[in-house]
């Protein structure tokens, strides 16, 4: 057994690529964590007994898993079974119309010639130009690195890589930038969604998020299973490379002993010896001194705007109306109200986009027949205050099924049939988070700096998970924890307390 003991704190997504990589390293890793499994935010919830995913539905860039699992000798085709999807996802709008983007673009820029116009098509075909050449230019100086600062972000991007973002227009919103891309408003409104994938707001945000439109294109996967299944895999990885999983363990305390991380104190009373703990949790808990005082000085005072939180319906029920495919947005008419709403206002949108995944699409579901159904309703993160009272809620949702219904789709939930997440339920799982899903929100084109980086001031305490950078989603969950199992091996390097014989692009080999 190494006698270099690794504490890690949460078994989300960040936490178990931490474990796998640290384990295989030879070093004695624990992970402790809460809930009674592993995922974090990757969860399901059982109605009429079956398992729904809760949090997370998208698989994206593959690469990040691919990466991580060859690390450690296997690969995603040994652990899991995912297929990919030839639908990205369904659009629908009030005013009758639906719109399907594909996985081959050539697709979408067909179906959006006869959908809009040809002219709507080729600036649609520019716009992938666009953000094929952004994601390329940002995916290593921003996403890949250990944490961008301003002056070495710019020395990387280099002439060339400054020019792409010169013409994009970096000090405007990703709405205003949209505005330049197309002229058909639902689709400004179609790619401004994908702020919402890092909790923000398009009005906000700057505009190098057109790059997550990039992210899908370049693939979206279903996990047989649920995404629920990619988490146990992981959490099977890393108990084969010798990491200790313990569930039903909630940390109380980070102890520290003459500016370093000694351990970690659990609610039970037991106290877990550590050289290095990773804490993979929302950055807040620990502003808040949540873990303790010397956690607590280890993170920047200033507490950032919170990304967004979630209003979420988990059902097994039958549909009808429009035809489904696994991933449906229902849009509305006053998209700008919905942000008003939840960042100014602090209160759930009167007029609410909905997400609705339906888990056993792609295929034809048999008339009358319950199938798996997750719905999501953006909301304020507000879960530790008084700004969501029960009657809110039930208008919420009074509205969010009415919307479905005018748009085509006739859901039917019922208190057995369906369970209801609120923001205040999601800051009871993430404490400090007041249920913001995404850490904090990606608002100004400085944002991408604000995140803190894997490595703290308090010696052997690193960070992991989408309040920290690379931000929020499964895969950049995942590469945090990577780069927080890499902080962890160089500081060993550099102690020479640890061997090494060769270096990566990542972790260490022996």
């Amino acid at each position: 057994m190494s006698e270099h003991k690794v504490v890690i704190v949460g078994a989300g997504m960040a936490g178990l690529s931490s474990a796998m990589l640290l384990a295989h390293q030879g070093l004695d890793v624990t992970v402790v964590e809460a809930s009674g499994g592993p995922g974090g935010k990757v969860h399901s919830r059982e109605v009429d007994g079956v398992a729904i995913d809760s949090g997370p539905t998208v698989f994206t860039m593959r690469w990040v898993l691919d990466e991580l699992l060859d690390s450690v000798g296997t690969s995603i085709e040994a652990e899991m079974s995912i297929t990919p999807l030839q639908v990205l996802a369904r659009h629908f709008w009030p005013d009758g119309s639906q719109l399907d983007l594909s996985a081959q673009a050539s697709d979408s820029e067909a179906a959006i010639a006869a959908w809009s116009s040809p002219q709507e098509a080729q600036r649609f075909r520019e716009f992938c130009q666009t953000i094929r050449s952004l994601y390329a230019t940002l995916e290593g100086p921003m996403i890949r690195a250990h944490r961008p600062k301003l002056g070495g972000f710019t020395a990387k991007l280099g002439l060339q890589g400054l020019g792409v973002l010169a013409s994009l227009g970096p000090m405007r919103s990703l709405w205003q930038q949209l505005g330049h891309q197309f002229t058909d408003p639902r689709l400004r409104q179609l790619f401004a969604r994908y702020a919402t994938y890092c909790g923000s707001d398009p009005w906000q945000s700057p505009a190098t998020l057109m790059l997550i439109a990039q992210v899908e294109m370049d693939g979206v996967w279903s996990v047989n299973g649920g995404m629920v299944a990619m988490a146990q895999a992981l959490a099977r990885v890393a108990s084969r490379q010798g990491a200790v999983m313990r569930y039903h363990s909630l940390c109380d305390r980070i102890e520290s002993r003459q500016g370093r991380v000694c351990g970690v104190h659990l609610t039970s009373g037991e106290f877990l010896e550590a050289d290095h703990v990773i804490f993979n949790g929302d950055v807040q808990a620990l502003r808040q001194g949540m873990l303790g005082e010397p956690a607590r000085n280890a993170v920047p005072k200033d507490s950032p705007t919170r990304s967004l939180s979630a209003l979420t319906w988990s059902m097994s029920t039958p549909t009808q109306g429009v035809a489904l495919d696994r991933h449906n947005v229902f849009f509305q008419d006053h998209y700008a109200s919905e942000f008003e709403d939840i960042f100014e206002r602090q209160r759930l949108p009167q007029t609410p986009t909905v997400y609705v995944c339906a888990q056993d699409r792609p295929g034809l579901m048999p008339s009358g027949q319950s199938e798996r159904i997750f719905c999501l309703v953006n909301a304020p993160a507000c879960g530790d205050g008084n700004g969501l009272t029960e009657e809110a809620v039930e208008q919420c949702q009074t509205h969010t099924f009415q919307h479905l219904k005018q748009l085509g789709l006739t859901l039917q939930p019922t208190t057995s049939n369906c369970i209801r997440t609120t923001p205040q339920d999601f800051h009871k799982r993430f404490p400090g988070s007041g249920g913001a899903l995404y850490g904090q929100a990606t608002h100004g084109w400085m944002s991408i700096f604000s995140r803190p980086g894997a490595q703290t001031p308090l010696t052997g305490l690193y960070l992991a998970g989408g309040s920290v950078h690379p931000g929020p989603g499964v895969p950049m969950a995942s590469l945090s924890g990577r780069r927080a199992a890499e902080a962890v091996m160089e500081s060993l390097v550099s102690t020479r307390l640890f061997p090494m014989e060769a270096t990566y692009g990542g972790m260490s080999t022996r």
